[in-house]
């Protein structure tokens, strides 16, 4: 099967699960106003993530045109976000926004006026490239928190439940992966596992699973000594149905904080990892590796930093204000009236 129907396959499940999840939270009381509450205090910032999250989406779904008569070889397939550009929106090389003419030479351009971003130097439609990137950065996001927060649940609720051995166990794989330098073990395991979106995203996992899970191990310790718990283990409830039914519902606060909060600073870490030389094709992270040398030029080539620089600057502003607002909605410690 083709990479680009297995994209729109898993876009498929995710509007799916997003979609259930959404009823399922909707029936919730809790949740129900807690996400109210949220869009309440941070509308923009909400607004503001739910348009990169659209463009991402739109971008994962592509298909194959037609073949046009005396075209050869199989036709690239291209996402919703590239047919809102024409098919072939490329120059020969750096063009200001919105110049008709190349930025070096003073040759006419193939589509004047019609790049609000300019080009880069592979003469690459700034604002397409800057759009496309959301993408990466949501799948960076996203794929990594679904990774990391499973396996910090796995590894931190039962060493606070059942504490002895075992504990001993999870501690001291967390404090010999915490003791380790993250970007070094970054590194290496790209190196290892390869350069890929999942693989990265598996890497940064491995590294970034270790914070919540001695969240989760701490607050499950405190959890296993509550009254209620005690009457669970008096009637006859068996551990693993206390576990499902008690204890992980009452860390669902602390996943839903982690993730927000823990998303931005993966989007980071690909940013730096991009800066390395090792980042995700496609992404903010290497159009600012890319432009970095362009600040050297005279005159100076400002818009494919601005661009990149700009975009990953307003979503993480927007995931970090709303991750403060989940975080006082959510957290009874941190609860306030009013934004």
């Amino acid at each position: 099967m083709e990479a680009y129907l297995v994209t729109d396959g898993a876009v498929a499940v995710l509007v799916v699960a997003g979609a259930v999840l959404a009823l399922r939270m909707r029936r919730s009381r809790l949740w129900r106003e807690g996400l109210r509450e949220v869009a309440r205090r941070r509308p923009i910032a909400l607004a503001v993530i739910c348009v990169f999250a659209g463009v991402a989406l739109l971008d994962a779904v592509s298909w194959r045109d037609a073949r046009r008569p005396g075209q050869e070889g199989l036709v690239e397939p291209r996402s919703v976000v590239d047919r809102l550009f024409p098919d072939d929106f490329r120059e020969r090389s750096y063009s200001a926004p919105f110049a008709a003419v190349e930025f070096y030479g003073g040759a006419p351009l193939r589509h004047p006026g019609r790049h609000w971003l300019g080009t880069d130097i592979l003469g690459r439609d700034v604002l397409l490239l800057t759009l496309k990137g959301a993408r990466v950065a949501l799948l960076i996001g996203g794929l990594t928190s679904l990774i990391a927060i499973p396996l910090a649940l796995l590894f931190g609720v039962p060493a606070g439940w059942f504490g002895g051995r075992l504990d001993d166990v999870v501690f001291f794989l967390v404090s010999m992966l915490a003791s380790m330098p993250s970007i070094l073990l970054l590194i290496a395991l790209i190196a290892a596992l390869g350069r890929g979106p999942v693989q990265v995203c598996v890497a940064l996992a491995v590294t970034g699973w270790v914070g919540f899970c001695r969240l989760a191990r701490g607050e499950t310790l405190k959890i296993r000594e509550l009254d209620y718990i005690q009457a669970a283990r008096a009637l006859g409830v068996s551990e693993p149905r206390i576990l499902w039914r008690h204890v992980v519902p009452n860390l669902m606060h602390l996943v839903v904080i982690t993730f927000v909060l823990t998303f931005s600073a993966l989007v980071l870490s690909e940013a730096v990892l991009s800066w390395l030389g090792i980042g995700i094709t496609g992404s903010w992270g290497q159009m600012i590796d890319q432009a970095r040398d362009e600040l050297a030029r005279d005159p100076v080539v400002w818009w494919n930093l601005g661009a990149a620089s700009a975009a990953l600057f307003t979503l993480i502003l927007a995931v970090n204000r709303v991750g403060d607002a989940v975080r006082d909605v959510l957290d009874p410690r941190t609860a306030r009236e009013g934004p």
